[in-house]
């Protein structure tokens, strides 16, 4: 079984420092403290962001080959140290270890589809002849590096959420500072060392634990080109509104949906239905908040969730068993408690779960929720799920929309017509046929609309954002 250290650095311009151990980080589930992290104060970061100017033109010239021998070697590290990798994930998120071995999974998918991405940023021959004025000009425009990017992660996929960022970057030629989550740091770091030991120019990369209140730099310094922020919504747009002429990237919360039509495999959707709602302990911003079942199979299919539901093993998630582990702390726990006892006060239905110990709570399903509860229109975050019928497939896909979140929508149909009726009509960034919301591919474009953010992830997609189109113009005598 791997171990953690005993403390872990920071990384400030492609090298490890460790000016203390200022941050503790606990197991969340035990609530002890792990191992202790280096803090970085004002100071370092706005070196960080110095460097990351000066290395903004040698990363620029790197050849495409080199940008993609440095991923490559990411790969063969993670490679290397997945176990290691996934043990830190079980400690600092108190993810179940499947999950953990899932993400880390994901990370080397998307270093690898980055590795493949950094040979392949094209441009295009555009004819400008399109009148008398323009006879006997070629246009042409390639992609170039935005410059030095500032990446904000959240707590909840440490790893992967945190490759959506640092890949592309690298993929491209752009400098970074990152600022991980102060409760689970370990993977970004993890990340770090494994950058140290590449080629990358000086400056290339810091890794910067920070406390919110003194990593306002990452924000407001007009050094940086580009924030990429993945959290809260709230966090969020206060962000951008104070992020200045910078591009802003958000990927924020979402209440995502799923519909299970009259025709949909019952059993299947069950299964997935289940994972969507409670993998993570239900801290994905993708995980099913709301189930929207056909009247015809309503009482089949909440029989058979709910029973499915009450065979869950919650407890340590470093058991293979485990499929609930903790949320992120108390405080998060006692929030949705709070929710759950608004909601069932206000005439919903208990259908399982609702009880809480410490930060662990049991998976729950509740019916008959009043849509003005805050567990129906905020997002969760937790283990806990709401059902409802439909009868008319328009009355469904206008209740995914009564949300001002819209990230990804899930619907179990056979139905072509409703598939691509649900395609047109749900203000969404996503809509995933035959499975869960929660489903994604690290190499898909992915985000939302309305309050669920900004912009696109998936390597392509963040490539777009981390460049910007220089154009040439060319006058034939």
């Amino acid at each position: 079984m791997p171990a953690l250290r005993d403390i872990y650095p920071l990384y400030l311009a492609n090298e490890a420092r460790q000016p203390n151990t200022d941050l503790a980080v606990t197991d969340k589930y035990t609530g002890k403290v792990a191992t202790k992290v280096a803090l970085a104060d004002s100071k370092i970061i706005d070196e960080a962001i110095g460097w990351a100017v000066k290395a903004a033109e040698p990363m620029a010239e790197m050849a495409a080959f080199e940008r993609q021998a440095v991923l490559a070697h990411c790969v063969t590290r993670f490679q290397e140290r997945y176990d290691e990798l996934a043990y830190a994930l079980c400690i600092e998120a108190g993810k179940p270890i499947r999950d953990a071995r899932g993400e880390v999974g994901r990370l080397i998918d998307t270093f690898r589809i980055a590795a493949e991405e950094s040979v392949r940023i094209t441009g295009e021959i555009q004819p400008l002849d399109i009148s008398p004025r323009a006879k006997g000009y070629q246009g042409m425009w390639k992609r170039v590096p935005i410059g030095p990017c500032s990446f904000i992660s959240p707590f909840n996929f440490p790893l992967n959420l945190a490759a959506h960022k640092i890949a592309p970057a690298l993929a491209v030629g752009c400098p970074f500072v990152m600022k991980p989550a102060s409760r689970t740091p370990l993977g970004a770091i993890i990340i770090g060392e494994v950058l140290a030991e590449t080629k990358l120019p000086k400056g290339a990369f810091s890794i910067l634990p920070a406390a919110r209140d003194g990593a306002d730099l990452f924000t407001v310094d007009d050094r940086l080109k580009l924030l990429s922020f993945t959290g809260s919504p709230d966090v969020g747009w206060d962000l951008k509104a104070r992020a200045g002429k910078k591009k802003v990237v958000l990927e924020l919360g979402g209440n995502a949906a799923v519909i299970i039509d009259a025709d949909a495999d019952i059993d299947d959707a069950v299964e997935r239905t289940i994972f969507g709602a409670f993998y993570q302990s239900g801290q994905s911003c993708i995980g099913v908040q709301r189930i929207i079942i056909h009247e015809a199979v309503y009482d089949a299919f909440k029989s058979k969730l709910v029973a499915k539901a009450k065979t869950l093993i919650a407890g340590d998630p470093h058991k293979e068993e485990t499929f609930v582990g903790p949320m992120i702390d108390v405080k998060e726990a006692t929030r949705l408690d709070t929710w759950i006892q608004e909601a069932t006060g206000k005439g919903a239905t208990l259908l399982c779960g609702g009880k809480r110990d410490g930060a662990m709570l049991e998976a729950t399903l509740l019916e008959g929720v009043d849509r003005n509860t805050k567990l129906y229109r905020e997002e969760a975050f937790g283990p806990v799920a709401v059902l409802s019928k439909f009868k008319d497939f328009d009355e469904a896909l206008k209740e995914v929309n009564d949300s001002k979140f819209g990230l990804q929508a899930g619907i179990f149909t056979r139905d072509l017509y409703k598939m691509l009726r649900a395609w047109d009509k749900l203000d969404v960034g996503g809509v995933v046929i035959g499975d869960v919301p929660s489903y994604r591919v690290d190499n898909m474009p992915y985000g939302g609309v309305k309050d669920s953010g900004l912009g696109r992830e998936g390597i392509r997609f963040a490539i777009e954002d981390m460049t910007e189109i220089r154009n040439l113009v060319i006058r034939r005598r």
